[in-house]
């Protein structure tokens, strides 16, 4: 797909010229400046993967994190701690938990605890409760089976300090090697606290009236939905769809993703409490693209579902060309589950950037109504690569949005019409010898049969975040140019009509 007309070009200019020069002569040295993302949190140095225990108080969102601050690659788990009162802009807080004689802190959730069912609360204030899994590497090494078991911490000072508690662990495993992750939520209609636990193959559902007491309900997905290796980081939420409660089941696979390693499935059905039903056995993947896994939802947001997922694969997680730190967290999403045929129980999740992303940045550039089969150049004053494109077409025809640097490197975006399909080409993009299958092309179905499209792309120095049709279709990639990329066009083998396109930088 090269033998385009150019329809649109988009020259950008780097602010800092200096910077760029030095990056140019020697971008190892600088890999701070080339790498560090700018509107997606990373850790000031260190390892992170999974967010965790993601919950919103106050006024204040708080993302905890699977961390090993010692070192670039994974190794004894804390959980991290960043907080940020409008989704954009994250300070990182002082580690909140720390190994202990049980085992590291693995993944898990936290919740607010209002009506202080577990008693942990004091003088009126309720408990925020951390629920994670404990690894024990001495039992593991051993060969035991008995090494992942579920704990519990609790904070009444909003996150700032945590009390583990003195009963740990509060879920032992039944011999089950592979049994982690809980992700808690309160069922109103049962008035318990309901856990989901990723368990090898499967998800368990597990119920307690005080967070320390549980008992097994039932599980889901042996034999069915995606397998290709151990589910991890499940999360149960509910969305009101028309006056009717209907329930997804989001479910993180590695291997087995569309694009090769990790990706996250998700089930959409009926719960109550006891049993989720699926309303189909179809496999659908919340997202398409080889670097969005672990995703879960902000608790105690109400209606409103927030979630950030970690932005790599543990395909090459370990490997990429970072020094400092190693990972990056993707936009915060809004998810919403839409309707694809009414009487069918056939829905959609859709996933969109939030709102809240909007005031961190300002329109550059916005053009409506261009029709043309021929050169339509358009100039603009900014001063830095765009880190938002959103446009709409009338017709869904063949284009490739290109990032570029003066060193033959490039980034490719773009639809195929013909095989009605997405794709992100990372085959020239950069680096790429850390891993053999990181420079490839990834490919996503379009989900809908509309004659218009609409797109959004969200653009850092290293990440790609792709929206289509709504967020029906989305995916998110990493790259990693020697030298930043200076230009974008936007091509098409047939022209397009393009009702409008917008651009915008960070403020």
């Amino acid at each position: 797909m090269h033998f385009y007309r150019i329809l649109l070009i988009l020259p950008f200019f780097m602010a800092q010229t200096h910077v760029q020069s030095q990056v140019q002569h020697d971008p190892v040295s600088n890999n701070e400046s080339l790498y560090r993302p700018r509107f997606h949190f990373t850790p000031q140095k260190g390892w992170m993967n999974d967010p965790n225990g993601m919950i919103f108080l106050n006024g204040q969102y708080h993302l905890f994190f699977q961390h090993y601050p010692e070192g670039t690659v994974w190794g004894p788990m804390h959980w991290g701690h960043a907080t940020s009162s409008d989704l954009v802009d994250w300070k990182e807080q002082p580690i909140s938990l720390y190994p202990d004689s049980i085992g590291m802190i693995f993944s898990g959730s936290a919740v607010l605890d209002k009506n202080n069912t577990s008693g942990l609360g004091r003088g009126g204030i309720a408990p925020m409760v951390a629920i994670y899994t404990q690894h024990n590497m001495p039992g593991e090494k051993a060969g035991r089976n008995d090494f992942q078991n579920q704990s519990i911490a609790y904070s009444l000072d909003e996150g700032k300090t945590w009390t583990k508690y003195a009963g740990n662990p509060v879920l032992k495993t039944p011999n089950l090697k592979d049994f982690r992750d809980p992700k808690v939520i309160w069922h109103e209609p049962t008035q318990k606290w309901i856990m989901s636990l990723a368990v090898a193959d499967h998800v368990e559902f597990y119920s307690s009236p005080n967070l320390m007491n549980w008992s097994k309900e039932s599980e889901i997905g042996k034999n069915l939905f995606a397998h290709g290796g151990v589910w991890e980081c499940p999360d149960l939420l509910s969305f009101n769809v028309n006056g009717k409660i209907v329930w997804v089941l989001l479910v993180s696979m590695n291997p087995g993703g569309p694009n090769g390693g990790s990706a996250t499935q998700y089930i959409v059905g009926d719960f109550d409490g006891q049993v989720f039903k699926p309303f189909t056995t179809t496999i659908k993947w919340m997202d398409y693209g080889p670097d969005n896994y672990a995703g879960v939802s902000f608790s105690n947001l109400g209606e409103r579902k927030i979630l950030i997922g970690w932005m790599s694969n543990w395909n090459y997680a370990n490997g990429v060309p970072t020094e400092k730190w190693r990972s990056a967290m993707t936009a915060p999403r809004e998810l919403k589950l839409v309707e694809q045929n009414i009487n069918s129980n056939e829905f959609l999740l859709v996933s969109s950037p939030v709102k809240e992303l909007n005031a961190g940045f300002t329109k550059t550039l916005s053009k409506e109504n261009i029709i043309s089969e021929n050169i339509v150049a358009l100039t603009s004053a900014v001063n830095s690569i765009p880190n938002r494109i959103d446009f709409n077409t009338l017709q869904v025809k063949d284009f490739e949005i290109i990032f570029s640097n003066t060193y033959n490197e490039k980034l490719i975006v773009g639809f195929d019409a013909t095989k009605k399909q997405f794709f992100i080409d990372r085959r020239n993009a950069g680096t790429s010898n850390f891993h053999e299958g990181f420079s490839r092309i990834s490919n996503a179905p379009r989900m809908t049969e509309d004659a218009g499209m609409d797109l959004s792309l969200l653009i850092d120095k290293t990440s790609v975040e792709l929206f289509a049709d709504g967020g029906r279709t989305v995916m998110t990639a990493l790259f990693f140019p020697t030298h930043p990329y200076t230009n974008c066009i936007l091509q098409t083998k047939k022209g397009m009509n393009l009702k409008s396109i917008n651009l915008f930088s960070l403020k």
